[in-house]
């Protein structure tokens, strides 16, 4: 059973940061892409950004692109999500999951591990 743990969130004004952390419990992380993703209020769940299981590929939303930064660490079983310039519509529940990537025309991600609690995120003044 995969279970994954995500917190750092928390209430920032615009134009700020945070750094959200991705905790795996179980063996095998490195192999698992890691996908993070969001759900604002009234809308569904959509996808932020995947890493793979190596480190080595990434992908973003167009929304995040140039200012979210994925990253994970095998060593620690985590995996990190940088938020840098935020803006009032980045508002929502994050949630990160273990995943499989692959390349079909674009890249995919979709999510493997059962949805956790997610960390809120809110950007406003």
């Amino acid at each position: 059973q995969l279970t994954l743990v995500e917190s750092g969130g928390g209430l920032v004004q615009p134009g700020g940061s945070l750094r959200l952390s991705c905790g795996f419990s179980g063996s095998g992380f490195d192999y698992y892409a890691i996908g993070w993703f969001r759900q604002a209020p009234g809308k569904e769940r959509e996808g932020v950004s995947c890493i793979s299981g190596s480190g080595g590929l990434t992908n973003y939303a167009d929304s995040v692109k140039g200012r979210f930064t994925i990253s994970r660490d095998n060593a620690k079983n985590t995996a990190y999500l940088q938020m840098n310039s935020l803006k009032p519509e980045d508002t929502g529940v994050y949630y990160c999951a273990a995943a499989i990537q692959y390349y079909s025309g674009r890249v995919y991600c979709p999510p493997i591990s059962s949805w956790g609690q997610g960390t809120q995120v809110t950007v406003s003044l």
